[in-house]
């Protein structure tokens, strides 16, 4: 019983990281009908200004000390942190807002796959950035907790779990009241008809920034929870974070749908008890199955669910008249 709640937590906690960044892709599909296909490479370099900030005591692309930042040698505490984490996801914002007014506000009006292939450029344009800072080494981003973990009847349960469940937990609660205000509104219409809105008198290049600076910050936020230990990274910004992006999340998405908050967490969480029990229980067929196959699952999983519902579990089904 000790691995199986062992396994368990695991799930919930990288299921919470999935949520979140599921988010990020829904809230930017549902403001613009653009897949963000360079969610991966703004995540990591927003977990990247982390570390200058809190580890480095810098300013990201400024010749600049940072004086909130710990004294040299020292760890942030809990609230510092905390600080300076609401202090990268207002930068990741700010991401979005450039990425947003250059790359896709003049592509309004065009074809939606050209829209996605600007987003293919954008992340081969920032992975050069992430890839040279992290070449040799990861970078630290000063987590308060490391590795220190509870032990309950047994089981070992790290701090960095209930930290990725607390994360999703408000970031679900702010997107569920986002979409019930004011802005939320103008982001449905926007989704539901461009032309109808505009005729309204909603501002959709607004809405399109504030889906992109929404989306960029969920992003980042996701990226530096996974950066922790136990994770891969292992605690810092490295190559590991990449990939968990750009080959997990998309089933997350796809299985949830493609529109829907709740379908975020929904496929999250599905995909990721799927994934680390496959991995926990499966794993003496290993020489059958091979090495990575628990990372197969999640698509497995997608296939299956696609041939009942094809628009997710919980997306909306657009039905067409011919």
């Amino acid at each position: 019983m000790i691995i199986f709640w062992q396994t368990l937590a695991k799930a919930i906690a990288l299921g919470s990281i999935y949520a979140i960044m599921g988010l990020s892709f829904v809230i930017i599909f549902k403001g613009t009908q653009v897949l963000n296909f360079a969610a991966g490479a703004l995540s990591m370099a927003g977990a990247l200004f982390m570390s200058i900030l809190v580890v480095d005591r810098g300013f990201p692309f400024l010749p600049f000390t940072n004086p909130l930042a710990p004294a040299d040698g020292e760890t942030a505490g809990l609230a510092l942190w905390i600080v300076h984490l609401v202090i990268v996801l207002m930068i990741a914002a700010l991401m979005g807002l450039v990425i947003e007014r250059v790359a896709i506000r003049p592509m309004v009006g065009q074809p939606l796959f050209a829209m996605a292939v600007i987003t293919l450029g954008l992340e081969i344009a920032i992975r050069p950035f992430n890839l040279d800072a992290t070449a040799i080494s990861g970078r630290s981003i000063g987590v308060p907790w490391g590795t220190e973990t509870w032990e309950i009847g047994g089981a070992i349960f790290p701090k960095s779990y209930l930290a990725a469940v607390v994360a999703a937990a408000i970031a679900f609660v702010a997107v569920f009241f986002f979409y019930r205000s004011r802005f939320g509104v103008a982001m449905r219409a926007v989704a539901f008809d461009q032309e109808a809105a505009m005729a309204q008198g909603i501002n959709v290049g607004r809405v399109f920034a504030i889906a992109w600076a929404l989306g960029a910050a969920l992003a980042v936020l996701g990226a530096i929870f996974f950066a922790m230990s136990p994770w891969p990274p292992a605690g810092t910004v490295s190559l590991e974070i990449h990939p968990i992006w750009v080959f997990r999340v998309l089933p997350v998405i796809i299985l949830g749908g493609l529109d829907s908050v709740a379908g975020a967490v929904a496929g999250g969480l599905i995909i990721a008890i799927f994934e680390i029990f496959a991995g926990q229980y499966l794993s003496q067929w290993t020489s059958i199955l091979g090495p990575g196959y628990s990372t197969i699952v999640p698509y497995l999983v997608m296939l299956v669910v696609l041939l009942v519902r094809p628009y997710g579990l919980f997306g909306t089904e657009e039905i067409r008249r011919v």
